[in-house]
């Protein structure tokens, strides 16, 4: 179900449902919107949950499908700011199919303005950055911020990256074991839209089928000045050289522009000389400094806007 809170908004909630619900009060709440993952880890934290694996020789409900429903319920609960109140109850579930035996919808007062209308708390995934591109060798690749289910795929992206890799992007070493532990992963992978944006390059292997990321670039507004952020870059060391890093660059510039900042920077070793290429050529100013040992980037959104 989802109702609303008046401090966040839409809040959805999943637990034991029939003419009991109050009774047992079994039940985990979340915001919207969901992502499978997220759609998961709600379930799990209610007592149903272990009953929907099986018990007593019945056959274990089909929580695939029961994750797609949440995450779609959820979508419906962001894209119709109209509805105050949704409940599907009872849910019948079973190993082959989901059956919804009652629902019912509030809506908000006809007469409420739309400006008014309550708004999530989670920004919703902003599908407005996804983008179809090519490399310079013709290799199609979509360009899309990172979700969180991306996890196991940057797992497999920081495999490919070799030392001198991950020196020049962090400025010290951190081994692979370092680099993918869960709670990290989580942090880069589950974001805030609103305060970063992270950008992958993605491909289908053309041998396995299957999804890999080239590269990521990501924005970060963490300063006291609210319309400035800065930016860095991290590819593939098998596809270095094939403009993955001035096309995941140049994307995010553009999502910096829609997202209303004025000011991008970023510092680079002095050694890193492809990131300074780039840099260069998509319009930023650099500035060596020999006291911290890094070239500083500057690119005022604004200014290039108007030359360009």
């Amino acid at each position: 179900g989802s109702s609303l809170d008046p401090q966040f908004g839409p809040v959805l909630l999943f637990g034991s449902g029939g003419s009991l619900v109050e009774v047992y009060r079994d039940r985990a709440l979340a915001l919207p919107p969901l992502t499978t993952t997220l759609a998961r880890r709600m379930m799990e934290r209610t007592r149903i949950f272990e009953a929907l694996g099986g018990v007593r020789g019945k056959a274990p409900v089909d929580t695939a499908s029961l994750e797609k429903l949440l995450v779609r319920f959820s979508q419906l609960v962001v894209e119709q700011p109209w509805i105050k109140e949704l409940d599907i109850n009872p849910l019948l579930a079973s190993s082959e199919r989901l059956i919804s035996l009652d629902a019912r919808v509030v809506l908000h007062d006809p007469e409420t303005r739309e400006e008014d209308l309550p708004r999530t708390a989670i920004r919703p995934y902003p599908k407005q950055y996804v983008s179809r591109d090519e490399l310079s060798d013709g290799t199609p690749v979509t360009i899309r911020p990172i979700r969180p289910e991306d996890e196991p795929l940057m797992v497999k992206f920081h495999e490919t990256l070799s030392e001198e890799s991950v020196y020049m992007r962090y400025f010290h070493m951190m081994n692979l074991d370092q680099r993918t532990t869960h709670e990290r992963l989580t942090r880069i992978c589950f974001i805030d839209y609103d305060r970063e944006m992270a950008l992958v390059a993605e491909r289908t292997d053309p041998e396995t089928g299957g999804r890999e990321i080239l590269g990521v670039s990501r924005l970060s507004r963490g300063g006291a000045v609210p319309d400035e952020a800065e930016f860095s870059v991290l590819v593939s060391d098998r596809f270095q050289g094939r403009g993955v890093g001035t096309l995941l660059v140049s994307r995010i510039l553009e999502v910096g522009r829609a997202e209303g900042l004025r000011r991008i920077t970023a510092e680079i070793l002095f050694d890193n000389r492809a990131m300074q290429h780039i840099s260069k050529k998509l319009g930023f100013h650099l500035r060596r400094d020999t006291k911290e040992m890094v070239v500083k980037a500057d690119l005022d959104l604004h200014v290039s806007a108007r030359s360009g």
